[in-house]
């Protein structure tokens, strides 16, 4: 495929890239683009395509049609060169529940034809360590909360060093200590200068830790780019604070305020083209009294539910 489009190199790039099961498009011609070094955040609602995509992208399955690279190689055909530099937790962890974590680390690693046997007791306690589990390296894994259970499948990624983590909801079902420890984890995969793409339905977490973001929908990848910039392509709402709530919104109408919702003492609407210092004046001359107001750009869920039409639940 063609690499010399313009900007930021890209550790994952697709063209077209799409897939079917019999009559059903899974995924629809999406063009990928992850820059390198970046924390890439992969959102969309259950069955939006996500997980597809990044199965695709590991080559776990192949796509229909389309096209893409790992780290600058053309998948699947160079997948033997470039695969031992991209570490991956897909579909949750699985483990040998008898084991100790450390031994279900010696089992994989000794798996791997790639791995050097001669290092492989440095390179597993070190693993353990990035993810802080070489105190419980001994402990079995049933006895692992699920917040150690994802920090392990993690760890399991880490034993070569990566260049590239794909990880498929790593926060999922994990209570709120748990989500800070792996959202520290991928925060400092990152400042060590590895590209993350994360999926995930915590949009406060993405929001948090990542600095570009992918939006599929429906199988169609509805928005991408830096957070700042899929946050940009929403609309402003003005915000007015009224105990008068059905005339405040009757004179937002009547200005022409689109997308008008009233709520107990707040009233919103998308700005559009209305010019700002006209709103309170119009309010105060109708007799409404105006408690506060504020124009602000819509929050990054907001932005889903715009792109999407999905409430906040979007585990997909």
């Amino acid at each position: 495929m063609t690499t010399g489009t313009s900007g930021p190199a890209a550790a994952v790039r697709s063209r077209g890239l799409t897939k079917r099961f019999r009559h059903q498009v899974a995924v629809n011609s999406i063009d990928l683009e992850v820059p390198t070094g970046s924390v890439y955040g992969f959102l969309g609602p259950n069955g939006s395509g996500k997980t597809t995509t990044i199965r695709m992208l590991l080559g776990l399955i192949r796509p229909t049609s389309g096209e893409h690279e790992l780290l600058g190689q053309p998948m699947p055909r160079r997948a033997g060169a470039v695969l031992g530099r991209v570490g991956s937790l897909v579909e949750g962890p699985a483990f040998h529940p008898y084991l100790s974590g450390r031994a279900n680390l010696v089992r994989l690693d000794a798996a791997d034809r790639q791995s050097d046997p001669g290092t492989a007791s440095r390179r597993i306690d070190a693993a353990l360590d990035r993810v802080g589990l070489l105190a419980a390296a001994r402990k079995r894994y049933r006895a692992y909360s699920l917040g150690m259970r994802q920090r392990l499948a993690i760890a399991a990624a880490l034993l070569e060093p990566r260049e590239l983590l794909v990880l498929d909801e790593p926060t999922n079902g994990l209570d709120p200590q748990g989500t800070r420890e792996v959202r520290s984890l991928v925060a400092s995969l990152a400042a060590d200068g590895a590209t993350v793409l994360i999926s995930s339905h915590l949009l406060s977490e993405v929001e948090q830790i990542c600095t570009h973001l992918g939006v599929m929908h429906v199988g169609n990848l509805v928005a991408q780019g830096s957070v700042a910039e899929v946050r940009s392509g929403s609309e402003p709402r003005v915000r007015v604070d009224s105990d008068r709530e059905e005339d405040a919104a009757r004179v937002l109408r009547m200005l022409g305020i689109a997308d008008v919702k009233v709520s107990p003492g707040q009233i919103q609407g998308l700005l559009g083209q209305i010019a700002v210092e006209k709103i309170v004046p119009a309010l105060v001359h109708e007799g409404v009294p105006v408690l506060g107001f504020a124009v602000a750009g819509q929050s990054l869920e907001d932005r889903f539910v715009q792109l999407t039409g999905e409430g906040f639940d979007v585990s997909g």
